[in-house]
């Protein structure tokens, strides 16, 4: 570990607690001019470092950038090993993810930037990532899993993040089936799961899942055509809560329900969380559009409607419309 990280690893761990430059220095094994090149780096990277004369330095209580010092000693022993890219800026995390897994096909792995300059969505949708203020991460997974228990890794990240916000905040998200987050009848978050095939035997190699969140509201506000669809989960000023803290939550409760996907114990929670029954739903399928009612979800987490004819149908993935407003 380089001294820059180290120095990082420990300021992370006390934030909010001043230390001496000698005391850092002598837990290092290093000069003091050391720790003052290492806080001068750090500080160039955007770290807010206070420093008081003859005390010593503090990273502020409310410093939130994305560091994986931050995030590795959150996470339980059997998660802090794989590794971790973080960048400032990227086109896509899932991009980037699938890209490293190719060059590392035997590793998992967690991809987070600060700002995506070209998010995906479902269908070639953008998604509005603007910088350090959202959640934008990508999970490059090693599956053990059948072509169609893969299918549920959407549906328990769903669930993963809103056990997340449920344990972190005092908030009641809500899922749309089949991937997007919603609080106060806002969207504050999307899934998008990719798989990366080997085409010689059918299995599936990597699966990439990208989540991302509006974690606080960015500054200048959601663009206009984002203004009544889009939120996010805390205001601009809202409590201590980081988005590190955030992340490592939900990668331990995401692996926590990947480890036994295939019991499907977490559909229970999936239903209790989808907002979409009962309410009359718009979707289309080849070049016919149809409308219909929820009524439940099957052990694939596809959707099962009854149509205008009571016959029941189930969706197995794609785009549904809420023809009426949800409470």
């Amino acid at each position: 570990m380089s001294t820059k990280n180290h120095l990082l690893t420990i300021l992370e761990q006390q934030k909010g607690q001043t230390i001496s430059g000698q005391e850092l220095a002598d837990r290092m094994s290093v000069s003091r001019t050391s720790i003052w090149k290492a806080v001068s780096s750090l500080r160039k990277e955007g770290y807010l470092i206070e420093a008081t004369t003859n005390k010593g330095y503090c990273l502020p209580v409310e410093s939130d950038l994305l560091s994986s010092e931050a995030i590795r000693p959150l996470l339980a022993a059997e998660l802090k090993n794989q590794p971790f890219y973080l960048f400032k800026a990227i086109e896509s995390t899932n991009q980037k993810a699938k890209k490293i897994a190719l060059e590392f096909p035997s590793k998992p792995g967690v991809v987070l930037s600060e700002e995506q300059l070209k998010g995906k969505g479902r269908l070639g949708r953008f998604f509005y990532s603007p910088a350090k203020t959202g959640i934008y991460m990508s999970l490059i997974l090693k599956p053990n899993l059948t072509t169609t228990d893969a299918t549920l890794v959407t549906t328990a990240a769903a669930v993963a993040v809103c056990l997340t916000i449920e344990k972190l905040t005092d908030k009641k998200p809500k899922i749309k089936w089949v991937n997007d987050i919603y609080l106060d009848d806002h969207k504050i978050a999307g899934i998008l799961t990719e798989a990366v095939t080997n085409f010689e035997n059918g299995t599936i190699d990597t699966i990439i899942l990208g989540i991302g969140l509006n974690f606080r509201t960015p500054i200048e506000g959601f663009p206009v055509e984002l203004e009544s669809i889009a939120g996010s989960l805390l205001s601009e000023h809202t409590g201590n809560l980081t988005r590190n803290e955030f992340i490592a939550e939900l990668i331990t409760q995401f692996y926590q329900i990947y480890q036994t996907i295939g019991k499907r114990d977490f559909l229970k929670d999936y239903k209790e969380r989808c907002f979409v029954f009962g309410k009359i739903i718009h979707f289309k399928q080849g070049k016919q559009e149809f409308d219909a009612i929820p009524i439940d979800i099957d052990q694939q987490g596809g959707l099962i409607v009854r149509m205008q004819d009571g016959q029941h149908q189930t969706l197995s993935y794609g785009e549904i419309t809420i023809q009426r407003p949800f409470h």
